[in-house]
């Protein structure tokens, strides 16, 4: 078994610290909006106009820049994480694919946590996702490539619209979900902390994976996954490798496009509801997976490229570290300000908006005063510890 722990590991990368506590914010300000998923909106007929107008101008906004985009390069990452900590270990000679499996179990704890407070959370999904890495990890490239990319583009739907093709009588299979979705509406509404720990336990876990299900994000996401597995094993985050980007730049926008265009473009001429939505799913995971890869892009390029734009993206570097931390405590944050176990607030969007935005530089001020005193963020330290608790 070798030894030399400080020759035989990989360094860290910030700039995966950047990409990371990018798109924390971004989730931040995302699950603020929409009140940590509880659709709970004050009267805006008495509002004023402009009031009004922004409103629905970051709404759309938000959701167009960071929806399911900040999911993409979250997942991305999972993956990257995962090379950097089995290559690290099979470089002393150890094997660490048992271990991760139960460090999944640990990060299903985790998730749970979180889900008592939030019914939207994702660590349990990745938590039962994340085998896939331990399942694929010891494959050659070019394995990798061909089960990523089979994950990315949603073979389930491809099977559902050539079923709807072939035969006019054939029905989707959908998940009822929207019983579980009204009990957890229900407890966000009216119910007390044990109501919500009763619900999101259960109903709220269920309601979360089905919707998962069927708006093809497992799949994308075990195809990220991969792929950020496949970035690390490359080193594409290295400044070296900034010029491939460009390609991946180019390819993202150029297919983006057309992409849009025939999303928005095909219910005009076809109405089968049984091809459509798995089409909708389909492309429309692949647009926000072309601008996710934009995002990721662009944020390589002015990290690498441009040293003002460096020192401002190295501000999120302490953020990205002390992610699941952040995770965590937004939904826990989030849920005593707008459920009614806690303060029940009854804000329009833009004041929704503002309230994200001091939750994030109040955790981004804790992660820089946090790193001044320690390591490892402290649900990233529980983590560690667990991982190598046997």
């Amino acid at each position: 078994m070798k030894t030399d722990e400080t020759v035989r590991r990989h360094a860290r990368v910030e700039v995966a610290d950047v990409l990371r506590g990018f798109a924390v914010m971004a989730i931040i300000l995302l699950h603020s909006i929409e009140h940590f998923n509880f659709y709970s909106f004050p009267d805006t007929a008495s509002q004023p106009a402009w009031l009004n107008f922004t409103d629905k101008a970051i709404w759309n906004g938000l959701f167009f820049a960071f929806g399911s985009k900040a999911y993409g390069i979250f997942a991305l990452l999972f993956g990257f994480s995962f090379f950097i900590q089995d290559d690290n270990q099979r470089m002393r000679g150890n094997d660490f694919r048992l271990r991760f499996c139960w460090r999944l179990l640990c990060l299903f704890i985790i998730g749970q946590i979180d889900a008592i407070f939030f019914t939207g959370e994702i660590l349990v999904l990745y938590a039962l996702v994340g085998f896939i890495l331990v399942l694929t990890c010891r494959l050659s490239t070019k394995w990798l490539i061909i089960i990523g990319a089979l994950f990315i583009l949603q073979p389930i739907s491809v099977y559902q619209m050539i079923r709807a093709c072939m035969d006019p009588a054939y029905e989707i299979v959908k998940i009822n979900s929207g019983p579980y979705w009204a009990a957890t509406f229900a407890a966000q509404s009216e119910g007390s902390f044990l109501d919500i720990v009763k619900v999101n336990l259960w109903e709220g876990q269920l309601a979360s994976l089905a919707w998962a299900w069927e708006h093809g994000r497992l799949l994308q996401t075990a195809g990220l996954f991969i792929f950020g597995m496949l970035i690390g094993r490359s080193g594409w985050f290295g400044k070296q490798y900034i010029g491939k980007w460009s390609i991946v730049l180019a390819a993202a926008i150029m297919t983006y496009f057309p992409l849009t265009g025939i999303l928005n473009m095909m219910p005009e001429y076809v109405e089968n509801p049984n091809f459509l939505t798995p089409f909708k799913i389909l492309v429309g995971s692949l647009t926000n997976l072309c601008l996710m890869l934009m995002w990721v892009t662009g944020i390589l390029f002015a990290y690498y490229r441009t040293e003002r734009l460096s020192a401002k993206l190295k501000l999120l570097i302490p953020y990205g570290r002390m992610s699941m931390t952040n995770y965590v405590t937004q939904g826990i944050i989030g849920s005593a300000i707008y459920y009614n176990w806690g303060l029940h607030l009854q804000m329009g969007i833009t004041g929704s908006l503002l309230i994200g935005i001091a939750i994030f530089l109040v955790q981004w001020a804790v992660c820089r005063w946090w790193f001044r005193i320690h390591r490892h963020g402290p649900l990233e330290y529980i983590w560690k510890k667990a991982t190598w608790i046997w």
